[in-house]
């Protein structure tokens, strides 16, 4: 038989790359993409390592051109995972617009160019799209106002999509991962002097600091996440929703649970004490 097939985004590095390697050791046909091919070296090594063969092509999620070309020749596929994605710390008041329509071109409009793209071929096969969001897709946190609100976005869109997509036999998901040990974190990047420049703002933001140092001390590590990942994607039937660590089911609760909002705000207000 053909070995089902998979495109999964933001390979480089990450969930992405220990994804793309489980899902190539459980006997799937991984097409690994990433903005920049220069940087496949980490993933190539860890496929060598585990002595599987993927396929690597360039995609850059924001630009449709480009997301076009990584579908193009395509004749069959199974799944899609979107994980592509980018963090973002900052407050309205201290930031561009500009900046925030940014942080949703990667981790929303990306999201939908790729599974707009890869829809009919899904339908074709009766495959799947799992979109990698976060708990902050459930829970609003502060200084991630911008990161927030995109995988808000995603959550709610691929939520609604779900059922329509599945009238058609194609199945949706999303995937919460909380804290991850992964180059996403230090990718976030936090200017020298970002407390003092933070004016106002100076105070909650060393809070909400020392509390993220301390949660990723203790992170989940990107392999258990891509395992479960790819352990999704052969899963006899898909939830919509899944979190990756007791911690994300934990923190996800309260948001679940919180019909008037106020168990999270004092959740969050407390990381900024």
């Amino acid at each position: 038989m053909t070995a089902k097939t998979v495109l999964i985004t933001g390979t480089s590095s990450g969930i992405g790359l220990a994804t793309a390697v489980a899902a190539a050791r459980n006997g799937w046909r991984v097409l690994a993409t990433m903005r920049d091919t220069d940087k496949a070296g980490a993933l190539l090594a860890a496929a060598e390592q585990a002595g599987v063969e993927l396929e690597v092509r360039a995609l850059d999620v924001t630009d449709p051109a480009s997301v076009a070309a990584a579908f193009s020749g395509l004749d069959q596929l199974d799944a899609v995972v979107n994980n592509a994605g980018s963090g973002h710390l900052g407050t309205l008041e201290q930031e561009g617009v500009g900046e925030v329509r940014a942080v949703m071109e990667v981790n929303f409009f990306g999201v939908l160019h790729v599974t707009k793209a890869a829809l009919p071929l899904l339908r074709a096969s009766g495959g799947r799209v799992l979109t990698v969001t976060s708990v902050g897709g459930v829970v609003g946190q502060p200084f991630n106002e911008a990161y927030c609100a995109a995988k808000f976005a995603a959550e709610g869109f691929m939520e609604s999509l779900a059922p329509v997509a599945a009238s058609t036999g194609v199945a949706v998901g999303v995937v919460e991962p909380g804290a991850v040990a992964s180059e996403f974190v230090s990718n976030v990047g936090v200017a020298e002097g970002a407390v003092t420049q933070a004016g106002p703002y100076g105070k909650a933001l060393e809070a909400y600091l020392e509390r993220t140092r301390g949660a990723f001390a203790a992170a989940q590590k990107s392999e258990e996440v891509g395992e479960q990942i790819a352990g999704l994607l052969d899963a006899a039937e898909l939830p919509f929703r899944v979190q990756t660590s007791d911690a994300a089911r934990a923190f996800t609760a309260i948001k679940l649970a919180d019909a008037d909002g106020s168990a999270v705000q004092k959740a969050t207000s407390a990381w900024i004490a």
